[in-house]
């Protein structure tokens, strides 16, 4: 069924929703022509390249997988600068509008500007057209933003979003992944990115499956960023003793939902619970 918006007409609507970009319909593009210098991506850049590598947080690791209802994604908390520990409290995964969710990788203060821009731009579309933008339409916005921060990621400060969302067209959830020059990628079944992805994509590979409950993904997503802290110093592992756990959403056909503190503890206590007792008996 086409949605005629405010504008009373498709044609504009179309226009962004096939090609990620628009005019009136995107606040991102009124910013770009009237203030520039409000974007994330339009201040100037460094002078030094690489400097950005030492002198900004960085979020790490997070990761995405299909499962039975949607999909779920999920980040730990830790950020780092240089080989410090800048924060061990960060998040990286935020709902992007009602059925879409979005994590952050790469210098964390412009990785979370474009992040509170994205929310905003998919909130203008609906309003002024009167009707959500499909999941491919928000992918494409998405990887036009990453690519507006090009000259920024070459000087050492690059963002690298993962982006999922549940289609409510086709009744699946999927996942997109991007490079610094705005590159989208959909992914199949699972993907992860950040310092600690190697190690994560190694535990997905061997826990993922077809048709996981909600409860079996967020086991997944834990065993796999446990694994993931493991091995990489950046990725900040559930931490028992200052009762900080990953931050794990799912999005399925009635919406995202953020899992409660209580309910990842006990995943996370009876995984940490598993492994030491697999320890003792090797």
């Amino acid at each position: 069924m086409e949605h005629t918006g405010r504008h009373g007409g498709t044609r504009e609507g179309a226009r962004f929703d096939a090609a990620g970009a628009g005019t009136g319909s995107s606040f991102t593009a009124w910013l770009q022509t009237d203030h520039p210098d409000l974007l994330p991506f339009g201040r100037t850049p460094l002078a030094v390249p690489g400097a950005g590598e030492t002198l900004a947080p960085h979020g790490t690791t997070i990761l995405a997988m299909t499962y039975g209802g949607g999909v779920l994604m999920a980040g730990d908390r830790r950020a780092t600068m240089g080989n410090l520990i800048a924060s061990r409290h960060i998040e990286k995964v935020y709902p992007a509008d009602s059925h879409s969710v979005l994590g952050v990788a790469g210098t964390a203060g412009i990785a979370l500007d474009v992040m509170r821009l994205f929310q905003v731009e998919l909130e203008h579309y609906e309003k002024i057209e009167g009707t959500r933008l499909s999941l491919e339409g928000k992918a494409n916005r998405l990887g036009a933003m990453v690519r507006e921060n090009l000259p920024r990621a070459v000087q050492g400060l690059a963002v690298l979003p993962l982006f999922a969302g549940y289609d409510t067209t086709r009744a699946v959830g999927r996942i997109f992944s991007y490079d610094v020059t705005g590159g989208r990628y959909e992914e199949i079944e699972h993907h992860t990115v950040g310092s600690g992805s190697a190690f994560a994509r190694g535990a997905l590979k061997k826990l993922w499956r077809p048709h996981l409950t909600e409860e079996e993904a967020v086991r997944v997503a834990v065993e796999s960023l446990f694994d993931a802290a493991d091995d990489d110093s950046a990725t900040g592992g559930p931490d028992a003793i200052r009762r900080l756990w990953p931050v794990i959403m799912t999005v399925g056909a009635a919406g995202h939902r953020r899992i409660p503190e209580h309910e990842l503890e006990e995943v996370c206590e009876d995984v940490l619970a598993a492994r030491s007792r697999a320890g003792r008996e090797a």
